[in-house]
């Protein structure tokens, strides 16, 4: 499994006197985090773009937090995460009037990230659905043009791949859309992130998916579902995670019972085409219901090792 090698994103919260906290409460919760992925075998840590920040304060410096995670055995942030699930004035990503603005932003953060050997810029190409609609095949096209630029510069002015990661709710979702995305932008600039349970859910096999843009795919978040959205979730709004009609809980780990996402067949696949690099285990809202972060990390963790990397091998 040596050219497998697993990440955890960003998603984390756990109890305490205070109410529940997160990784950037403080330095204490943030080793105790580190040491948690770390334990059960992670190597590499995702982050959202605008915790960059709170991490340089939090440390004095992003490299002092490169350094923090070194000695716990991370050896680097792998992946930054940016999106824009509202559109709002002066920054919709699907208005060409807007675009410098849109660069700009992602030049900052990339840029705030200088010398960390981040390897992914992840993004959510568009707004949600509801911000988006109408997704005509024109729209489309002005959201390729967007990250046609965007993943240039972050290549050649960072040294990082862009990679689109479509969540159920986004406003690029359906394999149709995805397609005519895919077949508008330059596969040197413009990647595939593949998050399993959120194709999943909006009715997308991420199997398929991953055969079909294997060339592209530039990473993965690992998450399973239960539920596939066939009522129109996906156009809840403020946040089709939280506000659901059908389902209190989304996203679960892999390996939970009643999951929908088939991970040895993905694997299978991987294999078959020679993926080298990160896979990211990703639990987002994994505390709804009694559920905790530190438990889904350690059972799907469980369930690369058994049952995931043995495929591979």
């Amino acid at each position: 499994m040596s050219r497998i090698k697993w990440q955890y994103a960003d998603h984390w919260r756990t109890d305490s006197p205070k109410g529940p906290v997160n990784q950037f409460a403080s330095r204490v919760e943030m080793d105790r985090f580190v040491k948690q992925i770390a334990a059960v075998g992670m190597t590499g840590v995702g982050m959202f773009a605008w915790n960059l920040p709170a991490v340089a304060a939090m440390f004095g410096g992003l490299p002092a937090y490169k350094d923090f995670l070194a000695e716990r055995g991370i050896e680097k942030i792998v992946d930054l995460f940016w999106c824009q699930p509202q559109a709002s004035p002066g920054m919709t990503v699907h208005d060409r009037g807007h675009k410098g603005r849109v660069l700009g932003m992602l030049d900052h953060f990339a840029g705030l990230a200088a010398g960390l050997g981040i390897e992914n810029l992840v993004v959510m190409p568009a707004h949600c659905y509801a911000d988006t609609e109408p997704v005509s095949p024109e729209r489309i096209e002005i959201l390729a043009d967007l990250w046609n630029s965007a993943g240039r510069m972050a290549l050649q002015k960072h040294g990082m791949r862009l990679g689109c990661h479509h969540e159920f709710w986004c406003g690029i979702r359906t394999q149709d859309e995805i397609d005519r995305f895919y077949a508008l932008t330059d596969p040197a600039y413009v990647g595939l992130y593949i998050d399993t349970a959120q194709h999943v859910i909006a009715g997308v096999d991420p199997v398929a998916l991953y055969r079909r843009y294997a060339d592209r795919v530039t990473g993965f978040h690992f998450k399973d579902t239960r539920h596939v959205d066939t009522c129109g979730d996906y156009r809840s709004q403020p946040d089709p995670e939280l506000c659901a009609r059908t389902t209190p809980r989304w996203f679960w780990e892999m390996g939970t019972p009643g999951g929908l996402v088939d991970f040895p067949a993905l694997m299978q696949a991987l294999k078959e085409h020679g993926y080298d690099g990160w896979i990211g285990v990703e639990h987002d809202k994994a505390d709804i219901g009694g559920g905790n972060y530190p438990e889904s990390t350690a059972l799907a963790m469980w369930y690369a090792r058994n049952v995931l990397e043995p495929i591979y091998r």
